[in-house]
């Protein structure tokens, strides 16, 4: 039987509340579960002591047996010093969507386009002045 550490939504609408607790994978989230080791209340202030509460003794028994913990509670693991928690890379996070590339693309364009018609005017010959007419040449 495969096990899992993780959370179950309990509370009511828009004021959630997740007890943590060992089920089987195969059971629903908020369904049967085999013990309840936790609670994590996310409306509570980050610093308050009763945002999540471990029962240290039951978890280390239950990961003893195989139990894997989710994500989420894992980071509650290892806060507590429980469990360490792997360091995670997702290089493509960063990278912009193909939308962001294709007006990057136009926005370089754009860029290219006015530096070669600030060359081109630049380099051209100027055209040449008309002298004003001045009194004596309009007299002629």
């Amino acid at each position: 039987m495969a096990l899992k550490i993780r959370l179950s939504r309990g509370g009511s609408k828009k004021r959630p509340y997740y007890r943590i607790v060992v089920a089987d994978v195969r059971m629903p989230r908020d369904g049967r579960y085999i013990e309840k080791v936790g609670t994590y209340n996310p409306l509570l202030a980050k610093d308050d002591e009763n945002r999540v509460t471990l029962n240290e003794e039951r978890i280390k028994h239950w990961i003893s047996q195989g139990a894997k913990p989710t994500d989420r509670v894992n980071r509650f693991l290892d806060a507590a010093d429980i469990m360490p928690r792997k360091a995670r890379n997702n290089p493509n996070k960063a990278k912009p969507g193909s939308k962001a590339l294709e007006r990057i693309e136009e926005k370089k364009q754009k860029e290219e386009d006015a530096k070669a018609a600030a060359e081109e005017a630049k380099n051209a010959p100027a055209p040449e002045a008309e002298t004003p007419a001045t009194e004596e040449t309009a007299a002629e």
